[in-house]
């Protein structure tokens, strides 16, 4: 076991953030803390980091710990560059490669059993140590976290705060601690950047523990939950889309025992009120029976995001054609060609993910589509009764100037007061909430104002661009639940992938030159990308490069180690080969023999060495 928080308690200013986390972690586990907003998930990992006291309990840490924790403000020496920082990661075993140079140099002339005892010790040393892969390790992790070899020479000072991130967790990762706290370990990384990582992590040879809202990444790496509710913890052995299934049925149970005890509870008090009212002594000893009887109730705390989380029933007012979308040959320019050749044909009741790099035009395909910009060449056609509705990530289509209010009565007149209210309900705006101004509301918020505009055009057809962008979990999974059950047609953007998995039937992939279609949802998508691309060699897996890299680098060292043995033992057959022809020993005929016994020994072990370093050529 490396720890184990028991009882963990932790209050700010007087108010209870953690009230009991009991969990523990063993060497292999990966871990990752689920929990809403708030709920104390980064505080927890600066209490096991030791950055931060709690108030009551117990944390138990194994004597031979080792821990990396990726803090938000970087101890990263300024004056060093990409490579360096990361190489000082190796100092001991390139000091033990330096020595292993020097000694090789020195064996050239020097063949005592001394330095030939020290080299095998060091060897052997270096191969233990896994010595011969840090080269390639180092350059895979940093290419594998989305740095070029142009940028390898970079000084720490020239870097973006997100790059200085970058490296500080490319760093912690070439340390290999024995647990490594990560908070939110994919923000400042691209895609590729985040299929390294989760690569890396599933074949990390030690413990984790993450926080993160990316649930595609938290299913990949973590084979443990701990979830934070109520500032209690709660522990599921099992992946995070087990865990979910799971949790969504805990839910409905606890809910129901919590909405039970509630209508118990309010039994016993007005039962109270009504033997208070009687105003006689016999009435109120009777309540103050049942009032020792309420004390006494342990009361049940009540689910987090329930029931208080949106509500979402998507209903398009009728069916579309069955051709719903085609795209023919299209082209978008700006200064430049932007994308290409693009054909995209969209069907009745098809769910579609468009993937591709950052930059390659995504949003603005939507808005060509929307007519909003301009083809520079190409058809877009709508089938017959598509009714379309669009979610906008930059939330334009709201007027900042008006309250919630106004923006769903004023667009959608016909709607009685208390209709609007019942709407904005769904999407959690209640009582004065639906009087706030748009201006002042936040982007989770913002995002549920157009999704109750689009639940109310009962659209067929659904635009989304990153729908998902500021909800959290128990609201994308809501979300994911409604589109799955829509009877219209989806086409959207996103960059969760859990999401993409969850919702999606079908992926295009958009570049530059052209639409690629992939059945199925994002794994299947990888699936495809998978065989039909191989890897470039940069984004090989760094465990294969550093076998590969292993075997290599002991086979140059068993070469050098050879090469030096023939050298020695040349230098000895010489010696030997001199003092057989000298006068003296040409007049001593058991002398002669013994020398020449000698030479024809160390050539039969000369012919061995030969015969393997030709083989290893």
């Amino acid at each position: 076991m490396l720890i184990e928080c028991s009882n963990i308690t932790k209050s700010f200013q007087g108010i209870p953030l953690l009230k009991d986390i009991t969990f523990k972690i063993d060497d292999h586990d990966k871990v990752a803390i689920i929990g809403v907003n708030g709920a104390g998930k980064t505080t927890i990992l600066k209490i096991i980091a030791g950055e931060e006291n709690y108030d009551s309990g117990d944390l138990f840490c194994n004597k031979e710990l080792t821990l990396g924790y990726l803090k938000q403000q970087h101890d990263l020496a300024m004056d060093k560059t990409v490579y360096d920082v990361g190489l000082d990661v190796f100092a001991p075993l390139i000091t033990i490669e330096n020595r292993l140079r020097q000694l090789e140099n020195e064996m050239t002339t020097d063949h005592s059993e001394r330095i030939l005892n020290e080299y095998d010790r060091l060897t052997q040393s270096f191969h233990d140590k896994d010595g011969y892969s840090y080269p390639s390790k180092l350059t895979g992790v940093l290419k594998g976290l989305g740095f070029s070899e142009e940028e390898f020479n970079l000084k720490v000072s020239m870097l973006s705060g997100g790059q200085k991130t970058r490296l500080a967790l490319a760093k912690m990762l070439l340390q290999e601690p024995k647990l490594l706290l990560l908070d939110e370990p994919t923000n400042h990384l691209d895609n590729s950047a985040i299929n390294f990582l989760e690569g890396y992590l599933k074949n990390y040879p030690h413990a984790i523990i993450t926080v993160s809202h990316d649930r595609y990444f938290i299913d990949q790496v973590s084979n443990k939950i701990v979830e934070v509710e109520n500032g209690k913890s709660k522990s599921y052995k099992c992946k995070y889309n087990e865990y979910s299934i799971l949790k969504k049925k805990q839910r409905a149970v606890d809910l129901k025992h919590y909405l039970n005890q509630q209508k118990e509870i309010k039994r016993i008090q007005e039962s109270i009120d009504t033997l208070k009212s009687y105003n006689r002594e016999k009435q109120v000893k009777r309540a103050e029976s049942k009032e020792k009887q309420l004390a006494k109730i342990e009361r049940i705390d009540k689910p987090e995001n329930l029931p208080d989380t949106i509500t979402i029933n998507f209903k398009p007012k009728r069916e579309s054609g069955f051709d719903v979308l085609k795209i023919e040959n299209l082209a978008v320019k700006f200064d430049e060609i932007l994308f290409k050749n693009i054909d995209i044909d969209i069907k009745k009741q098809e769910r579609i993910a468009l993937v591709g790099d950052n930059g390659v035009g995504k949003t603005t395909l939507f808005k060509t589509i929307l007519d909003q910009l301009n083809a520079y060449q190409g058809k877009i056609k709508f089938g017959s009764k598509v009714d379309l509705a669009y979610y906008d990530q930059e939330h334009s289509t709201l007027a900042m100037d008006k309250t919630i209010f106004n923006e769903i009565s004023d667009n959608f007149p016909k709607m009685t007061n208390t209709e609007i209210r019942n709407s904005l309900a769904l999407f959690n705006f209640k009582g004065d909430d639906v009087f706030k101004e748009i201006s002042l509301l936040s982007g989770g918020e913002k995002g549920r104002v157009v999704l109750t505009e689009i639940l109310l055009k009962q659209a067929n057809l659904l635009i989304l661009d990153e729908p998902t962008n500021h909800l959290d979990i128990a609201s994308k999974e809501v979300l994911e639940d409604a589109l799955n059950q829509f009877e219209g047609t989806i086409f959207f953007i996103s960059h969760d992938r859990y999401f993409i998995n969850k919702v999606a039937t079908r992926v295009i992939e958009l570049t530059s030159t052209k639409a690629i279609s992939y059945d199925g949802n994002y794994d299947t998508y990888l699936n495809h990308k998978s065989v039909a691309k191989p890897l470039k060699k940069e984004n090989v897996d760094y465990l294969d490069m550093k076998q590969q890299n292993a075997l290599y680098r002991k086979q140059q060292n068993k070469i050098k180690k050879i090469e030096t043995n023939i050298s020695i033992l040349e230098t000895k057959i010489n010696t030997l080969t001199e003092q057989l022809h000298s006068e003296e020993v040409l007049n001593d005929y058991q002398k002669y023999n013994q020398i020449n016994d000698e030479i024809s020994e160390l050539e039969n072990q000369l012919n061995t060495l030969m015969e393997e370093w030709e083989a290893l050529q």
